[in-house]
């Protein structure tokens, strides 16, 4: 079977990556928001912004995901994470330095999630 390749999909795109983009950074300036017992504020307030901007760009891009088809919560969601924990892993930089054996077992699980998006989607 061939799938059939929205038009607007470097929209779609372009837009859920982003969306994880923000969110990996939200989630990156929430794990030092905590100093001491001490909330940074700094820290809290660039988080909270990132994060408000993820959900902006992750909800324009649940529309375009409708109106190609892809209506399933659990798709549209496994999209987003995928993009949100390349981003994470991106950002922290210490990818290269895990052991190999997680290295293959983060790509690993990185293919499975693109397996579930496809097989799902398809029966959606």
């Amino acid at each position: 079977m061939i799938l059939e390749v929205p038009v607007r999909l470097p929209l779609i795109l372009a837009l859920t990556i982003a969306a994880g983009a923000l969110d990996s950074l939200a989630f990156t300036y929430s794990a030092s928001i905590w100093n001491e017992g001490k909330l940074v504020w700094l820290q809290a307030a660039k988080a909270a912004v990132a994060f408000f901007l993820g959900i902006l760009l992750y909800w324009i891009s649940v529309r375009y995901l409708a109106e190609a088809g892809v209506v399933a919560a659990e798709v549209q969601t496994l999209i987003w994470f995928a993009a949100t924990i390349i981003g994470v892993t991106a950002l922290s930089g210490r990818f290269l330095y895990w052991p190999v054996l997680d290295q293959v077992a983060a790509l690993f699980a990185l293919l499975s999630l693109g397996w579930l998006i496809m097989r799902t989607s398809a029966s959606a």
